[in-house]
């Protein structure tokens, strides 16, 4: 977010909110991206998450009253919220604070009224995580002006459990934490069981990751992740029976012959096959990151592209269409990142390619789909944090 929006949100505020002694303070918190290991973050597995330099930011000042008043740029709207606390169907923006104060209170803090704005610019429908972002900067806002006792890790896990809890979206808790704990040309591999993190730092040198967004979403994508989840469930639930040992399906390290014996349907051997995999390449991706061998990084992103589209069925035409015309064009790497059924793409590739890649794609693209495609640059960035005025 630049200087000149902040300024600009800082007058509006202060016209919306009226100007006193004690000007607010401003907090922003990333988008991000995930490079390896998807729809393994409800299954025990390890994922490797970037903060990125798309903001959501907030300012935020107490205001001697125990109700919140709110305002989004985005919608242009202004909303008095009062204790006790419910969601509000006209306004769902609203929910994600609520929630965020539901959760500090739950945890024995008594959360005072203030004003609060908010903007970003994250592409919405993106799959880039605005709405984590907008969770954990309004609880590290509410922390740091209130000295409330409260880790990066806790407010992760405040955002998730009121995304969880007040706005009823069963998300898992990778989003949330990168963006609290991000750190700039780092991302973290993070065991979504034990919560345990390590940070990896890597050069990039003369590559680069981006993003392409297909611009499209398909009405399968919340069927379709609740029936996979199910599925890797029930897989679980079987190759338990014969193996017991096994606590989580992203452990199971069992050869096909092993696989056959649990009479897995032909849907849960396919989950079974994508999620123990992504682990093999989960590791091999971290390994080349930290080494520089940016050409099997790549190898590793088509293969889960593959997994993903074949073995977990969560991709759709465009996407593949896209990650395709990128394998014939040459790029070092890409896959379909988040829940599926369109989005976005992740590719990573040698800087000098990009604007070749861009203009072939974007007219084959067109010609196909008669839909356009966007391209977004990105640094990796820090987590959430108070940046002044």
């Amino acid at each position: 977010m630049d200087s000149f929006r902040s300024k600009e949100n800082l007058n509006q505020f202060e016209s919306i909110f009226g100007k006193t002694n004690q000007p607010p303070r401003l907090f922003r918190a990333p988008a991000r991206i995930n490079i390896i290991g998807e729809h393994v973050d409800y299954l025990g597995g390890t994922v490797l998450p970037a903060a990125i330099d798309f903001f959501v930011q907030v300012l935020l000042r107490p205001n001697e009253s125990q109700n919140y008043r709110l305002h989004s740029v985005s919608y242009n709207q202004t909303v008095e919220l009062k204790k006790p606390l419910s969601p509000n169907s006209k306004s769902p923006w609203v929910d994600y604070i609520a929630g965020v104060i539901f959760e500090i209170e739950k945890k024995g803090h008594v959360v005072p009224g203030f004003d609060l704005l908010v903007d970003g610019n994250i592409p919405q429908g993106s799959g880039l995580s605005s709405s984590a972002a907008f969770e954990v900067v309004t609880g590290y806002a509410i922390k740091e002006t209130f000295g409330f006792s409260l880790s990066r890790e806790e407010i992760a896990q405040i955002g998730q459990k009121a995304e969880n809890n007040f706005v009823g979206t069963k998300c898992g808790i990778m989003d949330q934490f990168i963006i609290a704990v991000g750190k700039k040309d780092d991302c973290i591999s993070l065991n979504t069981e034990t919560l345990k993190y390590t940070y990896h730092h890597f050069d990039l040198g003369n590559y680069e990751f981006y993003l392409i967004n297909s611009n499209v979403k398909h009405s399968l994508k919340d069927s379709a992740y609740n029936k996979r989840r199910s599925e890797c469930e029930s897989a679980l639930v079987k190759i338990k029976a014969k193996y017991p040992n096994f606590t989580q399906l992203y452990d199971v390290n069992l050869s096909d012959s092993e696989i056959d014996q649990c009479h897995l349907t032909k849907e849960e051997t396919k989950r079974t096959k994508h999620v123990t995999s992504e682990r093999e390449r989960t590791k091999v991706v971290i390994e080349n990151l930290e080494s520089g061998n940016f050409k099997e990084v790549g190898s590793a992103l088509f293969q889960t592209h593959w997994s993903l589209s074949k073995e977990f069925e969560v991709s759709c035409p465009e996407i593949d269409f896209i990650v395709d015309s990128l394998l014939r064009l040459g790029v070092t790497g890409a896959r379909m990142i988040g829940g599926g059924f369109g989005g976005c793409v992740l590719v990573l590739d040698t800087k000098d390619h990009f604007s070749k890649i861009e203009e072939d794609l974007k007219k084959s693209y067109q010609q196909k789909f008669n839909v356009a495609i966007d391209f977004y640059k990105f640094q990796i960035s820090d987590g959430v944090k108070e940046v002044l005025i």
